[in-house]
């Protein structure tokens, strides 16, 4: 087996040639060593709509201010899930993706409270 460099070619030189880096290490790219990162790994499809598909790994941090709009990782009742983060009169949400289950209320005092905020996602072929 051999690695493509991207400097070797069998016709004419490409001009993008200079453009080419070296390996890339998903690790670095995704700063997995900071303590506050985590790969998740996604259980359904709810987020489809959004190319987040069954079996993706999301890359979550635990450190970032989740905002309105944001795919976080949440515990509700003791659950982990996936959801949209929402903001709407002044509470914020956790809203499904395909609005198969009703907004949660983001509530410590009711045990539902963000975890991390999705940073990334990570496909494997299948």
């Amino acid at each position: 087996m051999h690695e493509y460099a991207g400097d070797r070619t069998t016709g004419f030189a490409s001009p993008a040639a200079d453009a080419v880096e070296g390996p890339i290490d998903l690790s670095t790219v995704l700063d997995l060593r900071r303590p506050s990162r985590y790969p998740v790994r996604v259980r359904g499809a709810t987020f489809a709509a959004r190319c987040i598909l069954d079996g993706d790994v999301l890359i979550v941090d635990t450190s970032v201010q989740a905002k309105s709009g944001d795919l976080v990782i949440a515990s509700a009742g003791g659950a982990a899930v996936l959801a949209e983060l929402k903001a709407n009169k002044g509470h914020w949400w956790l809203v499904s993706g395909d609005n198969s289950h009703a907004p949660i209320r983001v509530d410590p005092t009711q045990d539902v409270e963000i975890w991390a905020a999705v940073t990334g996602v990570v496909r494997e072929k299948p």
